[in-house]
């Protein structure tokens, strides 16, 4: 299982940038897709996760209300919308696989190798 989140860059504060994560080799085990992101200094945290197959996705109470995560799984990949960016979202996000869908990195198998966001005045 291969994971590939793109999207990244230098963003305005209240600005908005959308991440993608395309997953290849994709196993019949994997449930969920989760969206992580680790700020320099900082231990990884935990900010959405959503089904393959659709339901309710889960998010951090940090950024519900600004991210929304979205799945097509025709075309095996999840997106992260992201707005009213501020300096505190500035980090390397990831995203990785899991057969369950939960907040925890424990329980996500395969990650990507992430992508930076900067958010800047």
């Amino acid at each position: 299982v291969q994971l590939q989140a793109s999207g990244g860059g230098l963003v305005r504060t209240g600005g908005f940038r959308e991440l993608s994560c395309t997953v290849s080799g994709r196993l019949a085990s994997s449930y969920a897709v989760g969206w992580f992101r680790q700020a320099q200094g900082k231990d990884r945290e935990f900010l959405a996760a959503a089904g393959w197959r659709g339901g309710s996705p889960l998010y951090a109470d940090s950024v519900k209300g600004r991210f929304v995560i979205y799945v097509d799984s025709a075309v095996n990949t999840v997106w992260l919308q992201m707005d009213r960016l501020n300096y505190g979202d500035t980090a390397v996000y990831y995203c990785a696989d899991a057969p369950r869908l939960s907040p925890w990195e424990n329980h996500h198998n395969y990650w990507g190798q992430g992508t930076q966001v900067t958010v800047s005045s």
